[in-house]
């Protein structure tokens, strides 16, 4: 470099060095509870909270919110907002900050320089910049299944850890925006290890009853299973999240800034002073400590955080000021955890809470209860996706890929984090930013898709053969795939996620009249051919010839995967064996099922009339649909809401059936047998009952929806029977634990009900059921997607499956959740929900296990083959298991990833209530690690919190005094037995979280 002028020699410098990854600096840390300021005692200690709220899409895209782009919808850039703040921060040690949502996060730490990351490492360490929450996005409660929860939490975790060691461990939950709060999301964030949880929205009345009572803050006791280590501080924020009225000084807010120069006439100090002291000290009237917390912050605030902390510094100042007089108001920066670590110093006695916030009405007729359905196909596919996600890690686990697939885990991965967004899943969301959350789940299940291909490359050889490559068929739902309905033998891999081995049924379109089929051991396997309903081979956007489905039923190991062969077969006799018997209902009842189970359709209505169990019992259970009209509206007040996204208000209280007449067809054969009902032109529904199956099959399809006459819908399935419920019935939350609901009833607060019929809707993610004790019967209803159901009626169940409507509901999306599909009409929505009819005693036995199987389904993938099948079985293996024995049926793998250099994630999962089966499968049960698969041996385990961000060993909470009884120790403290079997006991309804580590000979597929 002779002869190079020094500029340019400085210059390159410079370049070189920043091209360098970052390295650690490992400086003492003042991050966390240490670097709390105090507050002074006697005096009222206002915690200021700065903050910023940022929607991972709502009104714009992820990435249109990212850039700050088609900002004639919202003024909002995210990279703006962490531009600012950090700049602000580097000038003044007493500022401080806090961040949630990881995505965004990640994105902008990905584009900074090295000196600007050293700064941020800087800020995070001594405490100014504090992540909160650190979920890849801040959840929904209501919709989201309790294994995207974990996924996406752990995945924000792994990123704030990796980077930024302990101080990167957010400490406290942040459930600021979300529209009603789950008591499943409580107790996943307790075994997360959060010390506290603090809420912006409840219901008005609930929260006018704790203003008055003082019971703004307590302890969540959010399981009845695991006792403590469930339990959470959780407060009520004053101010939703939003500052006070007329203290916002973000540049996107009209408040008076305060004007200090006592030369201007419009010197205001004195009077803002006043004002913020009056409005500090009501607010803290509704509390029970000396302290405070006051949120100074909104919806992608900051873009301009000088102007922000320009005005509080003046806050600061001229309040602490008035301390010289007397005033006892003292205002500092401070943090969530700063606060709640304040509140437990205080030493105060707690009151406690053990039902949830469901639902939330933010007026007397605004029940935020029509989300809990809105946009169906969007949840239907997120549930799928995350199936998807779980199948592609676990192959990429048991294949043990290299890190060049860890990229295409992670697109899926991340995309499905995104989807469980507040403004995602729940459908309230615009409509081009749900199209923007299909197209990345789309595109990442792509990509996951050549993990799994490259994952059976490894498994799939017996010999040196390259297997062909898989082929996915992806429109399976609306009875499309390709590979099936062509010329050629197919070879279809299905892969058993669960982790015991299932009978499983698959229905594969096809469009001959007869098929060959062979078991994984070359020996023939029966299957029948069911007709395609005209319905569904009418679906928009539908490119099929196929007109029947081929059943079969496949028996399939745990964790693994087994080979079946389609050909086309000109054996007559064949064709005959899986013909199914096609006739029209023939008489004033039709008798339709198995052993088990059957069903009794009225012969004049059409409709089910009844279901027939072995024991000899005949239940008498009508289900029928209905739709309720949604209210039109301008919102200009109360009584004018309109039902729209968020809101479901129907204009009403008695819905009306879609049709009094109802078409039947009568399938019958070897496998299944089904009942094809029509309703009307858009809504239709096979009703199906599998040989060994247990439970009925309703499979319906809603839609386009009509809405003439300027008359919005609300669609529901209904189930009347005589059951005495007492006004009583059950829903899950988030798939796992099931809260008991009352008609007309909240558990904590007397309830003025203004919408009868919204006002008891709850969300469902998994079931909801009815008991009548007197007749020892169980009704239970399984989803296979996140609705809204209630029971209006002793005996009463309904769901609502779709809704299509006309006017918005002033909440903020600015549209009418009016959707339409691929042919410019109304939506069409095919999905399903499993009917179990069981003594209440077994019924726990039965529904759980249907609602992991709903959860994990099977996933198929095909290949073309030419020559034999046991060509196939000498080169390639029809049989694979990847554990050594299947786990226990109380026990569910919940997570089987690859972690870091030679590890692997694994939580394993008690997923019974101890209420369930008290003598058997309630009861806790031992699983050994050491001998548990097939492919690699387990050298070293380690437990760590449910979010796999902390040594469970090393990790402790804070402890609360509540009333009723003194302050216990929360912690769940279990080291693993050190014996070469690695021993674990699971009790009912617990998660435990490992990392494994594995030998490096581990065998080599």
């Amino acid at each position: 470099m002779e002869g190079l002028p020094k500029l340019y020699l400085y210059i390159l410098f410079c370049t070189l060095a920043a091209s360098k990854p970052l390295k650690q600096e490992k400086p003492e840390s003042t991050c966390g509870y240490q670097s709390c300021l105090k507050g002074k005692p006697g005096m009222l200690n206002i915690h200021i909270v700065c903050h910023t709220h940022n929607d991972v899409g709502w009104l714009k895209t992820v990435d249109q919110y990212y850039y700050g782009a088609n900002n004639t919808i919202q003024r909002a850039g995210v990279q703006y907002i962490l531009d600012s703040v950090v700049q602000e921060l580097r000038h003044d040690p007493n500022k401080r900050f806090i961040y949630v949502e990881t995505a965004f996060f990640w994105r902008w730490w990905q584009q900074q320089h090295d000196h600007v990351r050293h700064q941020v490492q800087k800020l995070v360490r001594n405490g100014q910049l504090e992540f909160i929450s650190g979920g890849w996005s801040m959840n929904d409660e209501a919709t989201c299944h309790y294994n995207d929860i974990i996924d996406q939490m752990t995945w924000g975790f792994r990123r704030l850890s990796d980077t930024f060691g302990s101080c990167g461990i957010p400490r406290i939950g942040w459930q600021i925006d979300p529209f009603g709060h789950s008591r499943e999301q409580a107790s996943l964030f307790a075994q997360m290890y959060f010390d506290g949880l603090f809420l912006g929205r409840i219901d008005y009345q609930d929260k006018e009853k704790r203003e008055k009572t003082k019971t703004m803050e307590m302890v969540w006791k959010a399981s009845d299973n695991l006792g403590p280590v469930a339990d959470l501080f959780t407060g009520i924020l004053p101010n939703t999240y939003y500052p006070p009225s007329g203290f916002c000084y973000d540049i996107l807010c009209d408040n008076i800034p305060i004007m200090d120069d006592t030369r201007l006439h419009d010197y205001n100090v004195e009077e803002r002073v006043d004002k913020f002291i009056k409005i500090a000290k009501d607010q803290a009237g509704l509390y029970q400590t000396n302290h405070l917390i006051m949120t100074m912050g909104g919806d992608f605030q900051y873009q301009s955080a000088h102007s922000w902390y320009k005005n509080l510094d003046k806050l600061v100042a001229h309040v602490n000021s008035r301390q010289k007089n007397g005033s006892n108001v003292n205002l500092f920066y401070s943090t969530p955890s700063c606060y709640l670590h304040a509140l437990n110093q205080a030493n105060k006695t707690w009151p406690t809470k053990s039902d949830d916030f469901f639902p939330y009405a933010s007026d007397p007729h605004a029940y935020w209860t029509g989300y809990f359905t809105s946009r169906p196909t969007i949840k239907g596919f997120i549930k799928q996706s995350n199936n998807f996600l779980q199948v592609c890690k676990q192959l990429d686990t048991l294949a043990r890929l290299g890190p060049m697939e860890a990229g295409d885990v992670t697109a899926l991965r991340e995309a499905q984090g995104i989807a469980q967004h507040h403004d995602a899943v729940t459908g309230t969301e615009k409509q081009h930013v749900a199209n923007d959350y299909s197209q990345r789940l789309a595109s990442g299940i792509r990509q996951c898709e050549v993990t799994v291909n490259d994952a059976y490359r490894k498994l799939l050889p017996q010999a040196k053969t390259k297997p062909p490559t898989q082929i996915f068929c992806n429109y399976l739902n609306i009875s499309q795939c390709n590979i099936t309905e062509g010329e050629q033998p197919v070879a279809i891999t299905i892969y058993n996620p669960l982790a015991r081995p299932i009978n499983h049924y698959i229905k594969l379109p096809v469009t001959s009249n007869a098929y060959k089929v062979i078991g994984p051991k070359g020996e023939p396997v029966a299957a029948q051919l069911v007709p395609i309903p005209p319905a569904v081979q009418k679906i928009p956007g539908r490119v099929s010839k196929a007109t029947s489905e081929l059943v079969v039923n496949v028996k399939l190991p745990p964790l693994g995967f087994s080979t079946y062969f389609i050909k086309k077969s000109n054996n007559s006799h064949l064709a005959k064996e899986q013909m199914s018997e096609v006739f029209e209902s023939r008489s004033e009842e039709e008798i339709v099922g198995n052993k088990e189970v059957a069903v009794t359709i009225d012969g004049k209505t059409g409709l089910l009339k009844s279901m027939n169990l072995s024991n000899g019992m005949k239940f008498p259970i009508k289900q029928a649909f209905y739709w309720y009209q949604g209210m039109n509206g301008n919102n200009s007040e109360f009584q004018f809401r309109a039902s729209g996204a968020y809101i479901f208000r129907p204009n009403g209280t008695t819905p009306q059936p879609v049709s009094q007449n109802v078409t039947v067809t009568v399938v019958k054969g070897a496998l299944v047998k089904e009942i094809h009902q029509t309703y009307s032109p858009w809504l239709s529904q096979v009703i199906r009952i599998y040989n060994s199956s247990r439970f009925l099959e309703m499979e319906w399809l809603v839609g386009p929806i009509p809405v003439k006459n300027n008359t919005g819908k609300e669609i529901i399935t209904r189930f009347d029977t005589g059951l005495q419920t007492e006004k009583t019935f059950y829903t899950d939350a988030n798939g796992r634990q099931v809260l008991k609901r009352v008609r007309n009833e909240r558990p904590t607060w007397s309830l003025n009900i203004s919408e009868p019929v919204s006002g008891n809707y709850f969300p469902v993610n998994s079931r909801i059921y009815l008991k009548d004790k007197s007749k020892d019967i169980q009704l239970t209803i399984l989803t296979d997607r996140s609705q809204g159901g209630s029971s209006l009626n002793d005996g009463s169940l309904e769901l609502m499956v779709h809704r299509r409507l006309l006017s918005d509901d002033a909440f903020g999306v600015g549209e009418a959740l009016n959707e339409t599909g691929v042919d410019g009409h109304g939506l069409v929505v095919r999905g399903r929900h499993l009917i179990v009819l069981s003594s209440i005693s077994n019924a726990g036995k039965l529904h759980r296990p249907l609602a992991e199987m709903l959860m994990l389904q099977p996933w198929l993938s095909f290949a073309t083959y030419t020559g034999s099948e046991r060509d196939w079985a000498k080169q390639f293996k029809t049989k694979f298991s990847g554990l050594k024995r299947p786990l226990p049926p109380n026990i569910h793998l919940l997570t089987l990833e690859q972690w870091k250099g030679n590890s692997v994630l694994l939580r394993l999962e008690h997923f019974f209530d101890r209420t369930d089966d008290p003598d058997a499968l309630s009861k806790p049960i031992n699983v050994t690690l050491k001998e548990m698969f097939t492919p690699f041996d387990v050298v070293n385990v380690t437990e760590t919190t449910l979010g796999a961000n902390q040594l469970l060993k090393e990790t402790s909470r804070l402890t609360w005094n509540t009333e009723g009884s003194s302050a216990s120790n929360n912690d769940r403290q279990k080291d693993i037995p050190k014996t070469p079997d690695f021993n674990v006991t699971l009790s009912p309804m617990e998660i435990r979280t490992f990392v494994v580590a594995l030998s490096d000979d581990s065998k080599q597929i």
